[in-house]
């Protein structure tokens, strides 16, 4: 596929305090450009969130209040991060859960299309025991020695993700193709139904 012709996309992943619903603590967004993930561009951002992170979710990503202590507040944040999404493509693993607490949080923004990478392996690699991340990435043999952080960690996942994304779209043909296996029904840029045939 000519990646040349693809919109402005970014990959996504974001982390939580393990409240209900998440605050969030970790944002990162990685571009995709001439058919690769564009660290020199990416965003991340450390977020303090008003109420402190969970031990159990502190174990998962280590994103403990000590280390989120001296972070901005998101209200401090949004407007770079809103910023930086703009209107771009997104991408991101299980993509209604990052969209969802992203949306939550940026009520004004709407990007032009969602991608989920999950909904995308499962249309591509039938059969899999799991589609978790951990799981295609194996599948997939990525090299992952460059990510930035670890596992866990937003801007490790949104690495993993682009690789993994860039993996799933070498099945596709075209970015029209690409975006029918990969869009969840009723996010941006899904296609409309088509509509009933009225008989008269």
């Amino acid at each position: 596929m000519n990646t040349s012709t693809w919109p402005e996309l970014l990959v996504i992943d974001v982390e939580g305090n393990g409240a209900n619903p998440p605050d969030l603590v970790e944002v990162a967004a990685l571009p995709i450009r001439n058919g690769r993930p564009d660290t020199s561009t990416a965003g991340a951002w450390l977020i303090r969130p008003p109420i402190g992170v969970s031990p159990f979710v502190a174990r998962i990503h280590g994103l403990t209040n000590a280390v989120l202590a001296n972070e901005p507040t998101w209200d401090t944040v949004a407007s770079d991060v809103a910023k930086h999404l703009g209107e771009s493509w997104i991408c991101a693993h299980n993509a209604h859960v990052d969209y969802g607490v992203l949306s939550r949080h940026l009520p004004n923004w709407r990007p032009a299309g969602v991608i989920d990478t999950l909904r995308l392996a499962r249309a591509t690699w039938k059969g899999l025991p799991s589609y978790k991340l951990d799981t295609l990435i194996a599948h997939a043999e990525l090299d992952l020695t460059r990510a930035p952080a670890q596992r866990h960690r937003a801007t490790f996942d949104a690495y993993a993700t682009s690789y993994l994304f860039l993996a799933l779209a070498e099945h596709y043909p075209t970015w029209e193709a690409l975006i029918a296996a990969a869009i969840p029904p009723g996010l941006p840029g899904a296609p409309e139904p088509e509509p009933e045939e009225t008989l008269w």
